[in-house]
């Protein structure tokens, strides 16, 4: 089972912070990362996705995954690029995994001009040592699982497999 977790600060500068502390909790084998990206806001309202460690792990379809899933969570309006059935489809087996229309929109919500989150896929992790490391950032944290069965569905739908 794979956890997506994105925490949302007040500022690019604390969502560096943020990241930098992810980046140690991997190292210290904390957090087994299979993506970790820092998405920001700027003034005029568009996202900016920083990947500084180029963070992701695992196969080419995990790399798709992780690819689609930013592309839905932060650059995909909702309503007019729903047209193609795949992406369609797509989006209903995401749905089914927790990543539907409301996580999709409070993602966005707690990305309003001048925020930052920090972007965690993990295949797991102590929770109790992630979240006490993590706790001197604060932030607005949103979690969603993804099955192994639903990640491996999702890849192979991405790669057409």
């Amino acid at each position: 089972m794979s956890e997506l977790i994105i925490i949302g600060y007040d500022d690019h500068d604390t969502a560096q912070r943020a990241y930098a502390q992810v980046q140690t909790l991997h190292h210290d084998h904390v957090v087994d990362l299979t993506g970790l990206a820092v998405v920001s806001v700027d003034d005029k309202g568009k996202s900016h996705v920083d990947t500084p460690g180029g963070q992701v792990a695992g196969s080419a379809a995990s790399g798709m995954l992780w690819g689609v899933l930013f592309g839905i969570l932060f650059f995909v309006p909702v309503g007019g690029m729903l047209i193609g059935g795949a992406l369609g489809a797509l989006m209903g087996k995401l749905g089914k995994t927790g990543i539907d229309a409301s996580f999709r929109d409070r993602v966005q919500a707690m990305l309003s001009p001048g925020k930052a989150a920090v972007v965690i896929m993990a295949r797991k992790m102590t929770e109790d040592k992630f979240a006490t490391a993590m706790r001197p950032y604060g932030g607005e944290v949103l979690q969603t699982s993804l099955s192994n069965e639903d990640e491996k569905e999702l890849a192979e739908e991405l790669s057409g497999s």
